[in-house]
């Protein structure tokens, strides 16, 4: 392994170090974050900077609460896999209602920890069972958690009834493809639980057994697949002395519940989706009495695209803030009770809560590979940059006070400005950045689709180079962006020789809501279609690419688009690396698949041109496939079915099947892969 990937693989890919999981307390006096001593230290400790001076305070030290940790219990494990958490340690924590409290999990156990003029160290709580997703009352006087499928309190004990079910935690959908990864949720005077009731009895089993190791026991969980069951999801308002009041809703038309919370002591507001996501309501409930009624309603006629961060929400006027898409699909925008408050030229991505009277959203006003942070008047629709140079920007706020994270071609930065105009950073102890990036951003085709060409460092024109198409192109995704983060392993590939081009095809985010659902009722035509067309309209342009060689990687999505790439256009492509691929998507869950390809049984002719299995005897191309024997989103069952029809067609390829390995390749593996891609490559593309 080389130096880069030897620095990358020790640093977590330059993350380790570096300040994350930021939550304001005290009305803005705090801010609360994550973050290990240095960037070879893989375990996050708990962080504290008071706005008022800048200080910075460790509150808490996984290493010193749990010397000898052990293994993950596995509720805590899948979570962590749902919401991409690398960094061992404590890797999440929740605050009381005045963020002055904060407790968190570490290895099944529960501590809790006070900030500020009375601070505390860490104190554990005693628990029922291994612990995970814990969260404190207003006051932080109690503690709700979950211990095997049970909700508890401490102090206290058991809140959920014994009846089978599931309680407190996201389902598998929720988690993985809503944006929903909690299920449970204290009121505000911290007595009464609004709690996820789910029930996965009706769904099939997937199971994992490590062959490294077949003395172990295979392990299963609930998996809702295309076409299939979904887990029965129900909210239920647990209160003092057993009293449990279910929220009423049709359920049956509208299974998915993508947010909840408390509005106020008497008003819940959660959002449910239909199963084909055309149809989003935004109820309230009276927790009382469990009865709802409908506050909003976006429908669209493929889908409703991912709920915006920060809304469906409330004014201060009692008008409702929700998303939309401007007259043809051109810009997805803010709406005040129906009426569009933004239009064409903003495309919203999150509202972060307000600012001096003002909304403060993060959008893209120019290119879709930048984000700006702009303040929005939400009676007349003014808008005023606060933070719109190059790059990617975002904002968090409370009670004046901001945080401002930027990220550009010289790095990344996070400032925390206080309502009197003093600004502090919190200290960033990662490794810095190796390479300094400006890949050359373009839009081509009458798409205007975005792309991105990096060359090597010590490239000189005229020099012909192989092309090495590094794509993810999944629907609702961005790879194209000018964050420094993105490009580092791409520099790393053009500097073995290659011209790395990177394309985000329609189906992708961020470019208009019509570029985004023209994948509706297919991906592959899309996906590939796009893809070629980019390659050639950028090798028109740059005549040192050398379309004679062409390779393309790719992981999950970009897998996929890899492993299709030559077996439907071997005349473009000339070898592939197809990383956790899903093959064929009947096979895939519920929420993902049917949101752009409908229910397999009405659609089975989607479904079956999107398969690779019926392509594999065409295989004219080397092909290496790598699956994770671990991986619990994609399992590996999807590239050991391609791999099977290959080989009974007769077609040469190889396969690497990693056990214990999940989808999101940590502790280095995703450098080893690099490292094997590499030689495949430069063997044959004959570098």
């Amino acid at each position: 392994m080389d130096d880069f990937l030897r620095l990358s693989a020790t640093t977590a890919r330059f993350t380790y170090g570096a300040p994350s999981a930021f939550s304001f307390g005290d009305d803005g006096r705090l801010l609360w974050f994550l973050r290990s001593t240095g960037p070879t230290d893989a375990f996050d400790s708990l962080w504290v900077l008071d706005t008022t001076t800048g200080a910075e305070t460790r509150l808490a030290d996984p290493r010193e609460l749990c010397p000898e940790p052990g293994p993950l219990p596995v509720a805590e494990r899948r979570l962590r896999e749902r919401t991409r958490l690398v960094a061992a340690g404590i890797g999440s924590y929740a605050l009381s209602g005045d963020g002055l409290r904060a407790v968190f999990a570490l290895y099944g156990r529960l501590f809790e920890v006070t900030a500020g003029a009375d601070a505390t160290t860490p104190k554990e709580i005693p628990v029922a069972g291994p612990a995970v997703d814990p969260r404190p009352n207003a006051d932080g006087s109690g503690t709700a958690y979950v211990a095997d499928d049970v909700l508890y309190v401490a102090p206290g004990g058991r809140i959920s009834p014994d009846d089978g079910a599931r309680w407190g935690l996201a389902e598998f959908a929720a988690a993985e493809e809503l944006g929903r990864t909690r299920g449970h949720w204290w009121s505000p005077d911290g007595v009464t639980l609004l709690a996820a009731r789910v029930d996965e009895s009706a769904l099939q089993r997937r199971w994992f057994a490590d062959p490294a190791h077949p003395e172990l026991p295979a392990e299963d969980f609930a998996y809702p697949e295309a076409g299939g069951p979904n887990a029965d999801v129900q909210l239920w308002v647990l209160g003092d002395g057993g009293a449990r009041i279910r929220l009423e809703w049709d359920a049956g038309t509208y299974p998915y519940v993508s947010d909840a919370g408390w509005e106020s002591a008497t008003e819940i507001l959660f959002t449910v989706q239909d199963r084909l996501q055309r149809c989003v309501l935004l109820l309230s409930a009276d927790p009382a009495t469990g009865r709802t009624r409908e506050l909003s309603r976006t429908t669209h006629p493929q889908w409703v695209d991912p709920l915006v961060p920060g809304i469906p929400a409330r004014l201060a006027d009692g008008r409702m803030l929700t998303a939309a898409d401007t007259p043809g699909g051109a810009a997805r925008a803010l709406a005040v009770d129906g009426e569009l408050l933004t239009g064409d030229g903003v495309q919203v991505r999150a509202v972060a809560g307000f600012h001096e009277g003002r909304l403060v959203i993060e959008a893209g006003l120019r290119d879709p590979s930048e984000q700006q942070v702009l303040l929005l008047d939400p009676a007349t629709g003014e808008l005023t940059p606060l933070v719109d140079g190059p790059g990617v920007h975002s904002v968090s706020a409370s009670a004046g006070t901001l945080l401002l994270t930027s990220a550009d071609a010289d790095g990344v930065r996070a400032t925390v400005r206080t309502p009197d105009g003093r600004e502090f950073t919190p200290a960033d102890l990662s490794e810095p950045l190796p390479h300094r990036v400006v890949p050359l951003l373009e839009r081509v085709t009458e798409h205007g689709i975005p792309t991105a060409l990096v060359l090597p460092r010590d490239h000189v024109p005229g020099r012909r180079l192989p092309v090495l198409m590094d794509s993810y192109g999944g629907p609702c995704a961005q790879d194209v962006a000018a964050d420094p983060r993105r490009w580092q392993a791409r520099q790393w590939w053009a500097d073995q020789g290659f011209a790395v081009v990177t394309v985000d095809n329609r189906g992708t985010s961020y470019v208009s809501p019509a570029f985004t659902h023209a994948v509706y009722r297919g991906f592959s035509e899309v996906t590939l279609d796009d893809q070629v067309a980019a390659l050639h309209a950028l090798a028109a342009r740059h005549t040192d690419l050398d379309l004679g060689r062409v390779g393309v990687r790719g992981w999950s999505y970009g897998g996929y688009l890899s492993a299709m790439a030559v077996l439907r256009r071997p005349d473009v492509f000339h070898a592939a690396a197809a990383g956790a691929a899903p093959t064929d998507f009947r096979y895939y869950d519920t929420a993902y698949t049917e949101r752009y390809l409908g229910l397999p049984q009405d659609h089975p002719e989607v479904y079956e041109r999107d398969s690779l299995i019926p392509d594999a005897p065409k295989l004219s191309r080397p092909l290496l496939l790598i699956t994770g024997l671990a991986d619990d989103n994609v399992h590996p069952s999807h590239t050991l079915r391609l791999s099977q029809a290959l080989t009974d067609a007769g077609r040469p390829h190889q396969l690497l099947a990693l056990p214990g390995v999940t989808h999101m390749t940590p502790g280095g593996t995703r450098e080893k892969l690099m490292a094997l891609e590499l030689e495949f490559f430069r063997r044959e593309l004959a570098l």
